[in-house]
């Protein structure tokens, strides 16, 4: 039995804010795109409440509401949306060969990559209880919330120290929760961090639990637990917030030993393009963008992407 292929000329994998935006674009230029939308539909946005800082909602948005508009707006413009995950993709040659969970087999002219990155996590049962309602992997997102009131951040890595400064110019209090009795980050950071009176930095603690209260769907962080590692002691600080600030992974395994990634794992683009070392083949979003993670710039590089994949394809015919 031979296994039919849908043959598409954009194939868009990952939804998201970049994802969407690419939809959009490449259905206005008549690329009938297909765009299957991953694990986590929407992606990061969806475990975030409030949106403040994209333009055109005065009022702020709900983060699974701006998502499910991106998809209205996309399909709107007749991109083909669809739930699901691809399972491989075959960049060898074109055109491009993809295949999805749901035993689906496509030939694309161009692929657009819009997987995103994933913050990581502790890993314990109480941050995921609270995530999206006080636990956050984003503090340049959320950490308007938290205006006036006491939060923690947790990492020691450049990362912790850049959302710890930003959070103290917002909230009443900056907990840093750092495992060792110093910090990773570069020398210039973490002075800055040390010196400044707004932070508190605990040395040698880990986080044992994150505590709050409900009230029927509604939840919310009012602490956290830490255990000292050297001397098994336990405490509570009393928080509004709690930032994780590991580090995230961008989500290129599907990728690996096919497209360029850098030492981190992200997909490494052309200066001021989307293009990969593979031609027809695009990134967008924070697939390829460790920097300033935000929604609005993931967008922006998904118009980049899906204007940059439709003048690829019409110098190919």
């Amino acid at each position: 039995m031979t296994q039919e292929i849908e043959k598409v000329k954009s194939f868009i994998i990952g939804s998201g804010p970049a994802g969407y935006t690419a939809a959009i674009y490449a259905s206005r230029a008549n690329l009938s795109p297909v765009m299957y939308q991953g694990m986590e539909p929407g992606g990061q946005l969806t475990t975030t409440t409030e949106v403040e800082n994209f333009p055109g909602y005065p009022e702020g948005v709900e983060g699974p509401a701006m998502m499910a508009d991106l998809q209205k707006q996309a399909e709107r413009m007749g991109a083909d949306v669809r739930w699901g995950v691809v399972t491989k993709a075959d960049l060898s040659e074109r055109p491009f060969k993809i295949e999805t969970d749901d035993g689906k087999y496509f030939e694309a002219e161009s692929v657009i990559i819009a997987t995103g990155a994933s913050a990581k996590y502790l890993g314990i049962e109480s941050e995921e209880k609270y995530k999206g309602a006080g636990v956050s992997g984003c503090a340049t997102c959320d950490g308007f919330f938290y205006k006036g009131k006491p939060v923690a951040v947790v990492g020691g890595g450049d990362t912790a120290a850049e959302d710890a400064l930003y959070l103290s110019n917002i909230v009443s209090k900056v907990y840093m929760i750092v495992r060792r009795d110093e910090l990773r980050a570069s020398k210039v950071m973490a002075q800055r961090v040390i010196d400044n009176p707004a932070i508190e930095i605990l040395w040698n603690h880990v986080t044992k639990e994150i505590v709050g209260t409900e009230n029927g769907f509604m939840k919310s962080v009012n602490g956290a637990i830490l255990e000292n590692v050297k001397t098994g002691e336990e405490k509570k600080i009393d928080i509004d917030g709690f930032f994780v600030a590991i580090g995230h992974h961008p989500n290129t395994q599907l990728f690996e030993g096919q497209i360029d990634l850098d030492q981190q794992g992200y997909i490494i683009t052309k200066p001021n393009s989307t293009a990969t070392n593979i031609e027809g083949v695009f990134a967008a979003g924070d697939v390829q963008d460790h920097i300033f993670r935000q929604a609005i710039t993931a967008a922006g590089s998904g118009c980049m992407a899906a204007i940059e994949s439709e003048r690829w394809i019409s110098e190919q015919d």
